[in-house]
């Protein structure tokens, strides 16, 4: 059985004592009935994971001491999902918890000229984020932008692999074909724009595609925004 897993915003490199937060200390100690002795997990979201042992199993300041401290490899390249805000707001916190999992390094939303502008509530979203890289058992937190817009984002973008994915009958090739059949993996990091309800105007791609983003296809029925961004984050990740 894995141990329980936590977040911790700040994890020095070495052996420390540290006081965890209400919240966290009511959840060891009230929802799973730890006690001195019992081990847990701690990671900063950086990279690092700690192995702690609980000393002091106060429901409302429980301590752990850190008992070894190990950084792991982040996932590379690096992916990005570029992915339109939506209407419907559940669906858009569904996307980031599951493009967690997959283990995509950054998410950054995007105001579309389709777009439906929605509040933005970034702590909310951090803590999806946070959820599900713990669910996941994964050390590495994937970095989430406040929204910016759709010409600013493609015209300063500096990854080494562009996509935009769209519906318009425009020439354009299927995402899984650059990925098995060009040199996809010399690339260090590759991002894929992801358009709101009613896609990318025509002016926004062939912006897009002036700024070097290649046209990609996702399949050949027309995908739901956060369908469309779960299935390029799983071609791109594995392609790696």
């Amino acid at each position: 059985m894995s141990l329980p897993y936590f977040f911790v915003e700040q994890l020095a490199p070495e052996a420390q004592n540290l006081t965890l937060s209400e919240e966290q200390s009511k959840h060891i100690i009230q929802v799973l009935r730890m006690h001195k002795e019992e081990q847990i997990l701690l990671t900063d979201g950086k990279g690092t994971k700690a192995h702690s042992v609980i000393v002091d199993d106060h429901r409302k300041r429980c301590e752990v001491k850190v008992i070894s401290v190990e950084k792991e490899e982040q996932l590379l390249p690096k992916v990005s999902i570029a992915i339109s805000l939506i209407k419907n707001v559940s669906r858009f916190e569904w996307f980031l918890e599951k493009a967690t999992e997959i283990g995509i390094n950054e998410i950054i939303p995007i105001i579309c000229e389709r777009t439906e502008k929605e509040k933005f509530r970034l702590d909310r979203m951090q803590n999806i984020l946070i959820s599900a890289m713990l669910q996941s058992q994964q050390c590495w937190l994937p970095l989430l932008h406040e929204p910016i817009e759709f010409k600013k984002l493609v015209e300063e973008n500096k990854d080494s692999q562009k996509f935009i994915a769209h519906c318009l009958p425009l020439q354009k090739q299927q995402l899984h074909s650059f990925i098995h059949h060009s040199p996809f993996t010399i690339h260090h990091s590759s991002v894929i724009l992801i358009g709101p309800e009613g896609d990318f105007t025509e002016n926004e791609i062939q912006l897009a595609l002036a700024h070097n983003f290649q046209a990609a296809a996702l399949g050949n029925t027309r995908l739901r925004t956060e369908t469309a961004a779960i299935v390029a984050s799983v071609l791109l990740r594995q392609a790696h």
